[in-house]
Formats: C-alpha cells, sequence, structure tokens
C-alpha cells in the first residue's frame, strides 16, 4: 500500500496523542462503545439522508500506517505509540443505518464497538465523511422531493474541491439525482454522465448557427443546445431549423427560469418541436426547483447549491464514546454533560416506528436493549464491519432504491419546503 492509498493522516493530531497516553496509561485496550449521530437535524429541515457509508467502509479498509505514514508522524507521538500504530488494524465490530436511510435527532447512525484505542482512531476520518455526504445527500433529497417526476442532474464539481464532487455526485445519486457532469463519478462508482456544450463552444463559432450544426453533426439531433448565448427566441428558432422537430432539448442557464420555460415551450411548438425537452439550470435549489413547478420545465441542472449542502454544508454529526469497560469488566455507560451538548449514554439501538398503513411515526431508540416493536415497525441498525471483516458494502442502487422507500413512508408534512421542526419525534425507550 501506498502512502497515497492510506487513510491513516486523514485525521487530528490529538487522536495520537489521546492513543500515547492512552497506552502509557494502561487503558487504551478497554473495550469501549462509540456512537456517531446528530443532536439536531440542520435548522428547520425536517429529517436527513444518511450518506458516506459505503465510502467510509472503504476509509476504513485503508486505515493503515505503513512506513511512509509512520515517518510523517515523527515528532507527533513517542516510539512505543509508533511501534502500535505499525501493527493497527480495526479488529472490531460496527453496525449502522444503511446508505440512503433517513434519519432524525439523536438516531445512531454508526455504533463502534472495540477497543478504546481502534476506535478513536476512527473520529475525525469517519466524522468528515459523514458529515460532507449526508449533508449533500440531505439537499439532494430536498431537490428531488422539489422536483417530482422531473429529472434532476448533479453538475456542481467546479463549485468544490476536486475529490469532494466525487463524493457529492455520488450522494446525490443516492438521493435521487439522475446523472452527473462529473466523469471520477461515472468511473468508480457507475453513475449516468451527462453534458453538451457551455457558452464558450458558441463564442468559439462565428454564428451561433455554426455552433450548433458543429454540435448536431457530432452529437446528433438528441443533443441538448444551450440557447441563452445571445437572443434565445433567436437561438431556439436556429436550433429547431438545424436539428430539426427531433431536437433532444434545449437549456436556459439565466434570466426568469419560468417565464422563459414558457416563451421556449409556446415557440418550440409552435415549431413543431413538441417533444424537445426544456432543461433549466442557474443557481437552483430546492425553493428554486419548487417556484419552478408550474413551469414547462423537464429538468433541472444543479450545481452550487447542491455541492454546499444548500445552506447547510456540514450534518453536525459528533462521535462520542457512550460506554467503557469498569475496573471489574462491566461496561459503564458514559456521556459528555455539557448544557448546550448533551450526549445520552449507553449502548443504543433504534427501529422507525410506522403505523399500520406504514407511514413514519417516530424514531424510537433503545438504551442497552433493543426496542420492541409492533409488527409494522422495522429496524434500522445492521451490520456494517463483524471482527474486523467488513460485511456492509452493497451496490449504490440499492441505497437509491432504499432512500426513495423511506422518503415514501414519511408523513405529507416532510413535502414541504418551508422551514419547520422534525417530520417525525424521536422516543427513547
Amino acid at each position: 500500500m501506498t502512502t497515497v492509498d492510506s487513510t491513516a493522516l486523514l485525521t487530528d493530531h490529538y487522536e495520537l496523542t489521546m492513543l500515547q497516553a492512552a497506552l502509557a496509561a494502561g487503558t487504551a485496550e478497554r473495550r469501549a462503545v462509540f456512537e456517531l449521530f446528530p443532536r439536531r437535524l440542520p435548522e428547520g429541515r425536517r429529517y436527513g439522508v444518511v450518506a458516506g457509508v459505503g465510502r467510509a467502509l472503504d476509509a476504513l479498509e485503508a486505515f493503515r500506517f505503513d512506513d511512509a505514514v509512520l515517518a510523517a508522524l515523527d515528532g507527533v507521538v513517542d516510539e512505543p505509540t509508533l511501534g502500535w500504530l505499525a501493527d493497527y488494524r480495526f479488529t472490531g465490530s460496527a453496525w449502522g443505518y444503511p446508505e440512503g436511510e433517513l434519519y432524525f435527532p439523536h438516531s445512531p447512525l454508526l455504533v463502534v464497538e472495540s477497543s478504546f484505542a481502534e476506535a478513536v482512531l476512527l473520529e475525525t476520518l469517519l466524522l468528515s465523511i459523514y458529515n460532507h455526504d449526508s449533508a449533500v445527500a440531505s439537499a439532494a433529497s430536498r431537490m428531488t422531493l422539489a422536483a417530482g417526476a422531473r429529472s434532476c442532474v448533479e453538475m456542481g464539481s467546479r463549485r468544490t474541491h476536486e475529490e469532494a464532487a466525487v463524493a457529492a455526485a455520488r450522494a446525490a445519486y443516492i438521493a435521487g439525482f439522475d446523472a452527473t457532469s462529473n466523469l471520477a463519478a461515472r468511473q468508480r462508482y457507475g453513475i449516468p454522465s451527462t453534458g453538451t456544450s457551455a457558452h464558450s463552444f458558441t463564442l468559439l463559432h462565428d454564428t451561433e448557427e455554426q455552433a450548433f450544426r458543429a454540435q448536431v453533426a457530432s452529437l446528433g439531433t438528441g443533443t441538448t443546445l444551450l440557447v441563452d448565448t445571445y437572443d434565445i427566441a433567436e437561438a431556439v428558432r436556429v436550433g429547431v431549423e438545424v436539428a430539426g422537430p427531433e431536437l433532444g432539448s434545449v437549456r436556459l442557464d439565466s434570466g426568469d427560469l419560468g417565464v422563459l420555460a414558457e416563451q421556449v415551450r409556446t415557440q418550440l411548438d409552435a415549431l413543431g418541436a413538441t417533444e424537445t425537452r426544456i432543461i433549466v439550470t442557474s443557481d437552483l435549489d430546492e425553493y428554486a426547483i419548487a417556484a419552478l413547478a408550474a413551469a414547462p420545465v423537464d429538468g433541472y441542472g444543479v450545481g452550487t447549491e447542491l455541492v454546499t449542502g444548500s445552506g447547510h454544508p456540514t450534518s453536525g454529526f459528533v462521535y462520542k464514546l457512550v460506554a467503557r469497560e469498569g475496573s471489574e469488566g462491566e461496561m459503564v455507560s458514559v456521556a459528555k454533560r455539557s448544557v448546550d451538548k448533551v450526549s445520552i449514554g449507553g449502548r443504543k439501538y433504534a427501529l422507525r416506528r410506522r403505523s399500520a398503513d406504514g407511514v413514519a411515526e417516530a424514531e424510537v431508540i433503545g438504551i442497552g436493549t433493543a426496542p420492541v416493536g409492533d409488527g409494522d415497525d422495522r429496524p434500522l441498525l445492521v451490520p456494517l464491519v463483524r471482527d474486523g471483516e467488513i460485511v456492509g458494502r452493497e451496490p449504490l442502487a440499492a441505497a437509491r432504491e432504499r432512500h426513495a422507500t423511506a422518503r415514501a413512508e414519511l408523513p405529507v408534512e416532510a413535502l414541504s419546503m418551508a422551514r419547520g421542526e422534525p417530520v417525525i419525534e424521536t422516543l427513547f425507550v
């Protein structure tokens, strides 16, 4: 394994200094339970979406301290700690909400059981993945909810870090986006990619007609023509003249998109291009998408607001020790007691309480033991790692399907884009 492949340095300095001190004190090998969870939803949100599980499992598998990584830690920790790290392998177990599942305040999204030493090192890595990917998926879910049956395409790569862009495309796909502009996401995860041309392609040519003819000649009549470089009405006329009524789509990237879509739809129909689709882009978020519900729009391209979580670029997840081995070998519940950062001790279990007709009613969390369902409820935690072996990998399509199913269970209040409280309550039993 090369240094580039290792994820061991994607962490904070204090994870390793805690390890060093615990090793010296003889407490590093105490059995421990850590949990990753949200204390609350982002302000105004009614539900959240879990994403990043598959990426976290890959990162865990690559969490190794090879010679190059250990050399980088010279001066960070002492020699005994470096020796311990050289042999590091996670040998514990983990359970979590599967990818695409919904979450609510205090949902135990990930439960890690191992020695303190093995689990504490994973804190930063797990939080960075879960916080980013779930923020994007949660925003994406609201966007696809607002879009209804209309297609959504992720196209935010140029608005974020290059690797975050790939992760964002993956998270958006889980939450119902149909495609991405990002080719690395296509390669790594098999997500459909799409795209045709930018304004620069039109500006490259002497006339808009020349640009359209070049694009249609290369990509076919089913392509999407960008029609707002100069005059939209003239561009639509020329586009249909060049491609014929079989023109696949036109794209609007500026102006009052609702009004323009009405005008373009009328013009396309008059020109016989009744099947030509209208795609809109330009700083869309879930609110803009919802506002266009009555407009004759066929699809949305979403960038900046998606990859930045639509105002909530992180999910606010924390990773806390909730139980540890006591002096007599028993497991002791522990919790932070800060007034504004309350944690609840004890190992958690969770189920989604549903009515007889399948509507979600509550997030039920058991402390120490699993809550008992009534036949209509469903448990939420699944095995992810068993004795150090990854057991929770699944196809991305499974997460995508799970998200659609879980979201369909929510009460009708979840459909509202207005700011509100969590759509179901969290109950501790």
